[in-house]
């Protein structure tokens, strides 16, 4: 073999591994960054919308809309109902689940295919600002 066809073997190797480390690189949770909402990607839903879950098993949360960010643990199963603030064009909503039980609540984005909207969420009344202790209910759609 010759020292060209050795060096050329060694250049595509590089070139082939590089790509492979930089698409590796690119899902890592680095990228884990959550969007800014209100924006073009990533527009927000006014008012914002009542969902439950459909399908069957949980929903994970991720903390970005990215399948590589899931957040370990924090899953929703089929008829929660979650508050969706914004959507993405390739199919991911932010959500925001409150647990009845315990009151606690959770944020974060899910995929948009496992949520049905049942409604908007908006003042009993209509306010001008933002008035304390305002109450909220959701409305048929």
């Amino acid at each position: 073999m010759s020292d060209r066809f050795i060096l050329a073997c060694i250049v595509c190797s590089a070139l082939i591994l590089g790509a492979l480390g930089a698409t590796v690189h690119a899902q890592t949770p680095s990228s884990c960054k959550e969007p800014r909402t209100g924006t073009s990607r990533v527009p927000m839903l006014s008012p914002p919308l009542a969902n439950v879950v459909t399908g069957k098993g949980r929903l994970q949360f991720y903390s970005a809309p990215n399948l590589h960010c899931p957040i370990s643990g924090v899953f929703v199963i089929p008829n929660d109902a979650l508050v969706a603030y914004a959507q993405t064009n390739d199919g991911w909503s932010s959500v925001m689940y409150l647990n009845p039980g315990t009151s606690n609540d959770v944020s974060g984005w899910v995929r948009s295919a496992r949520l049905k909207v049942t409604g908007t969420i908006g003042p009993k009344e209509h306010v001008t600002g933002i008035a304390a202790g305002a109450t909220f209910r959701a409305t048929p759609a």
